[in-house]
């Protein structure tokens, strides 16, 4: 997610000299300003890059998290299971095209992250914009990382306490979540580089596959008198059908780490790379579809917007999937807050425009400031947040800008940006990225406009 410096490489091909500011940024935004190339960078080269199996497996994990709790929910604001799986094809079709487009434009601009892509692509203003939006998009995932750890750990303790609810202080929620934060979150958060990533990704992917099968199973094995007698076919109105949309766009959102994936490729080709993304998203179809149908028909209208919640806390099965999604968020926190920070740590950079060998020398002050401001400010909201699906409606419509608008903007200014003439292909090209662009203001102005009414205004 971030790149890695090799001071000797000089500007890249195609790029030009890069500014002072810009030089700082992309510097220090490195995970090891002083070794040059992470030894995972130098395996990778030397190896020729990852092989597309390998690839499809980091775009998975990628997009597997969190938000696979909140799919029943999903799709009971959508009206059911056949409006949430119509819905879900429906935007799949975008989101693969998204992720084909984002690799594209990174081969014709020959940037390697994605801000930089929309920067070179669209103009610094838009690459502004770009960098904020992931800042506040990494800002909100780790306050609803918050929340389905206290969530959680709350069923945990009540199972161990053999209670409804942890009546001791030491066991309730808001006390679990500042100790766990303190203790373990914030140790991880501070170092300058997260090389335990690829440990806590593979252990994310099981967990998530874990929670998917213990749904289903749950699913099948309900007897005649727990079947819900409620369980809506269809939605109250049409807008709440695309209440459901930010959901589904926060689970399928890995667009923002496709670039580097599709950079760390073999072969750097489109047709490959076509393959990776497909295969990858129909994997994480499955996931979705299985815990989001099952999930809702286990519960109908009454199932949580935290589906593990709506489960008794003293099921064996059930605690062991909290437990993984404890542990899956405790390590993904640190990697969220390191792609937000290196974003914050780039405007901060450009804005200030010292010299490279003082921002070098700062840079440990400036790193444990940020992070101590990011952490306690993302604790501080999460305890006093009800539900983590406040916050995924929110970030959710931020999303679809990353799937969307960005990759339809990029798409328009490299169609644009040809010389050759002008065939059919290029003008239909063109018209998918103003349909993209419109798509996606559309998503995010109706679900983030809703979310702030139902959660704020009422």
């Amino acid at each position: 997610m971030s790149q890695s410096v090799d001071a000797e490489e000089g500007p890249r091909l195609g790029e030009g000299p890069r500014d002072g500011s810009g030089e700082r940024a992309w510097l220090l935004q490195s995970p090891c300003v002083e070794s040059g190339r992470t030894p995972e960078a130098e395996r990778a080269k030397a190896a020729g890059g990852v092989s597309s199996m390998a690839a499809v497996f980091i775009v998975v994990n990628a997009a597997l998290g969190a938000g696979l709790l909140n799919f029943p929910a999903a799709f009971n604001m959508a009206g059911g299971v056949v409006a949430g799986l119509m819905l879900q094809m429906c935007m799949l079709i975008f989101i693969i095209s998204g992720l084909v487009v984002l690799g594209y434009c990174s081969q014709v601009s020959n940037e390697a992250t994605y801000q930089e892509v929309v920067r070179v692509s669209c103009g610094k203003v838009s690459g502004v914009v770009c960098e904020l939006s992931i800042a506040v998009y990494t800002f909100g995932t780790c306050i609803a990382f918050f929340i389905v750890i206290g969530d959680q750990l709350e069923c945990l303790m009540a199972a161990v306490a053999h209670e409804g609810a942890p009546s001791h202080w030491y066991l309730q929620r808001r006390f679990t979540i500042c100790v766990t934060a303190i203790l373990v979150i914030l140790p991880l958060s501070i170092p300058k580089e997260i090389g335990f990533q690829k440990y806590a990704s593979a252990f994310s992917v099981v967990g998530t596959w874990y929670v998917t099968i213990v749904v289903i199973v749950k699913y099948f094995l309900m007897t005649e008198e727990t079947v819900p007698t409620n369980v809506p076919t269809s939605a109250a109105s049409w807008t709440a059908v695309f209440n459901a949309m930010p959901t589904i766009c926060f689970g399928f959102q890995c667009h923002v780490s496709s670039v580097p994936v599709f950079n760390s490729m073999s072969r750097k080709q489109m047709r490959p790379w076509g393959l990776v993304v497909t295969v990858g998203m129909i994997i994480c179809l499955f996931v979705y579809t299985g815990t989001g149908v099952c999930g809702f028909l286990s519960f109908g209208s009454e199932v949580k917007q935290d589906v593990l919640m709506s489960y008794p806390s003293d099921d064996i099965a059930i605690a062991i999937a909290r437990a993984f999604i404890v542990v899956c968020v405790v390590t993904s926190y640190p990697i969220l807050h390191f792609c937000g920070r290196a974003v914050v740590e780039g405007l901060w950079l450009r804005c200030r425009g010292e010299q490279v060998e003082l921002c070098v020398v700062r840079e440990r002050r400036r790193r444990i400031l940020q992070t101590v401001v990011w952490f306690s400010s993302t604790l501080a909201l999460a305890l006093f947040i009800p539900d983590i699906g406040k916050v995924i409606s929110l970030i959710g419509g931020l999303a679809a800008c990353f799937i969307f608008v960005f990759p339809g903007l990029c798409l328009i200014q490299a169609k644009l940006s040809e010389s050759d003439d002008r065939s059919a292909s290029w003008y239909v090209l063109v018209v998918y990225g103003v349909v993209m662009v419109t798509i996606g203001v559309f998503v995010f102005g109706l679900t983030t406009s809703n979310s702030v009414y139902q959660d704020i205004v009422s």
